[in-house]
């Protein structure tokens, strides 16, 4: 893409350039990172203003583990079980439902505040009510404070919505619980336990890339040749470079 993107700004047109080959055996996840957990008492709300301070991406041939490798990049350790809390605007719950029967029937227990846990209930999904904080304790911050949340859902709409949530983020920035803000990252998120990688489904990240292993077997006499103490103090580089042709 950075290729086509150099010849567009050179002048070249789209229509002239070689198509780009779709068929990938791979999915790649972006994920920001954020520094919100140096800040302590900070509300880790995001605005127009850039926060993250960088990025990682998850590879792998389907999108849950590369979600996973992405998440566990970014620093979120995504739960295995435990009790789940799920606050979602109206519009979001139709598509939250099927990810809240994947977590029962994964092991999680969910609670819920008075909007989300009727839609769920009527549904058929066993959940729990719990408080927000101007109901009354106790609320859904203590359960997060005292340690018993392992998952957050919760999507907002409106300024008073999302300033009635900032106790919830807050306590989960500190507490380190995995909060996911959209309908499409908790879906994401669901299918991540039962995908988790693991040692006997990632692949080694030494594994040689296809041109590279077309070059070692062209020139198989080829190695890394360590340059001699006096050439390695004169040179910023460590090693010299392989010894088979570049084209």
């Amino acid at each position: 893409i950075a290729k086509i993107a150099a010849r567009v700004m050179a002048g070249e047109k789209l229509a002239d350039l070689p198509k780009i080959n779709r068929d990938i055996a791979h999915v790649a996840v972006k994920e920001a990172v954020f520094p919100f957990a140096r800040f302590p008492g900070v509300d880790p709300v995001l605005s127009p203003e850039m926060k993250s301070t960088g990025e990682v991406m998850g590879l792998d041939r389907d999108f849950a583990t590369a979600f996973a490798k992405a998440q566990l990049g970014a620093g979120v350790r995504l739960p295995d079980g435990g009790l789940v809390f799920v606050s979602v605007k109206d519009t979001d719950k139709p598509a939250i439902l099927p990810a809240a029967r994947k977590l029962v029937e994964l092991g999680f227990t969910l609670v819920a505040t008075g909007g989300t846990e009727r839609y769920l209930a009527e549904a058929g999904v066993p959940v729990q009510r719990i408080n927000k904080v101007a109901e009354g304790r106790p609320h859904i911050v203590d359960r997060i404070v005292d340690g018993d949340v392992a998952l957050i859902f919760n999507t907002t709409e409106g300024w008073q919505s999302l300033k009635d949530s900032q106790s919830i983020r807050m306590a989960a920035l500190g507490g380190r619980v995995p909060y996911f803000t959209t309908a499409a990252g908790s879906v994401a998120a669901v299918a991540v336990p039962a995908t988790t990688p693991t040692a006997s489904k990632t692949r080694r990240t030494s594994e040689p890339r296809p041109r590279l292993a077309r070059r070692r077997a062209a020139h198989p006499q080829a190695r890394r040749v360590r340059l001699d103490p006096a050439a390695r103090a004169a040179s910023p580089l460590w090693y010299a470079r392989t010894s088979w042709p570049c084209r």
